[in-house]
């Protein structure tokens, strides 16, 4: 037996046994934070060169990209390193700054989805007064506010975790370290501080998922009275990738924390795991460019450019 005080690392959960599936694990998730990297450093550079696309919109979508990075590169290089070296050890250090960095990031971007749902409902809605409501200043303090949300949220709930006694050794059952995982090893009924948070947290992601949904009530309503079909499909084109983006974040969650416990196993809950930490981030780019033709043009033409001058 343990307490906090005297644990000074963690072990993680190993994707495999065996030393082939490991190195298949490694490269496997290599390839994917490669693309990640790739495709959401394309997006931020694109928009960040591209003058036309100093709009509220890409604004927030760089944004997302910043988010989506730091949320993917919080997990996978450690569990990639931990596979490459034959190891499942991180430190207590190390452990509650993977925690508060994906906490941070997570929530970050869940404000980030809500905020660009009212950019779009500002824009479909109420078109002639979207220089008015979404000027530079507003964009800057809503995107200021989900990054100052998503560090508060974090900062509470990890030193919350992190305070109780850890008396259950130092096993963690998930290949990086999360809340959850962490109450399991609390010996402590003092880890009910940190249920009420998790309650009231998820109180307020609901009320934030209430207003995503009712935006998108709103924009699909005032679609379908325009006339024109053209415009119509302008519109839900203008929509439809953040709404992927969301039902995919959303889902991906809701699922890993809220199925069944009938359903809950080592290996099911490391596949959900990987659901929600690893595939938004690295799919969200592709979502975006593919239905963006605005984005597309702008990154043919950075590439050309970069080519020409090669």
């Amino acid at each position: 037996m343990s307490n906090s005080s005297s644990i000074t690392q963690f072990l993680l959960l190993p994707f495999a046994d065996t030393r082939e599936l490991q190195l298949l694990h490694f490269w496997l998730f290599l390839g994917i934070y490669l693309a990640a990297l790739l495709g959401n450093g394309l997006v931020i550079t694109t928009i960040a060169c591209d003058q036309h696309l100093h709009t509220p919109m890409y604004f927030f979508l760089l944004n997302l990209a910043l988010l989506d990075l730091g949320y993917i590169s919080t997990t996978l290089p450690k569990s990639m390193a931990n596979s490459l070296w034959d190891t499942r050890a991180i430190s207590f250090l190390g452990c509650a700054a993977q925690v508060f960095m994906f906490l941070f990031f997570i929530s970050a971007e869940y404000s980030l989805l809500t905020i660009m749902s009212y950019d779009r409902y500002v824009a479909i809605c109420k078109p002639l007064h979207y220089g008015t409501l979404l000027g530079s200043r507003a964009c800057v303090h809503m995107a200021a506010a989900a990054w100052a949300t998503g560090f508060l949220y974090a900062l509470l709930h990890t030193a919350n975790t992190f305070s109780l006694p850890l008396c259950k050794g130092n096993a963690v059952g998930q290949f990086f370290c999360e809340i959850p995982q962490i109450l399991k090893l609390s010996c402590s009924h003092s880890y009910l501080r940190e249920v009420r948070l998790f309650v009231i947290s998820v109180l307020v992601e609901f009320g934030c998922f209430v207003f995503i949904v009712l935006s998108y009530v709103q924009i699909f309503r005032a679609v379908l009275r325009i006339p024109s079909e053209q415009g119509r499909h302008k519109a839900f084109s203008m929509c439809l990738p953040h709404l992927a983006v969301v039902s995919l974040f959303v889902s991906t969650a809701m699922f890993a924390y809220l199925k069944p416990p009938s359903m809950s196993s080592p290996s099911m809950d490391l596949v959900m795991a990987v659901l929600y930490s690893v595939v938004p981030p690295a799919v969200n780019p592709l979502i975006y460019s593919m239905r963006n033709q605005e984005l597309k043009d702008a990154l043919w033409k950075l590439m050309s450019g970069f080519l020409l001058k090669v």
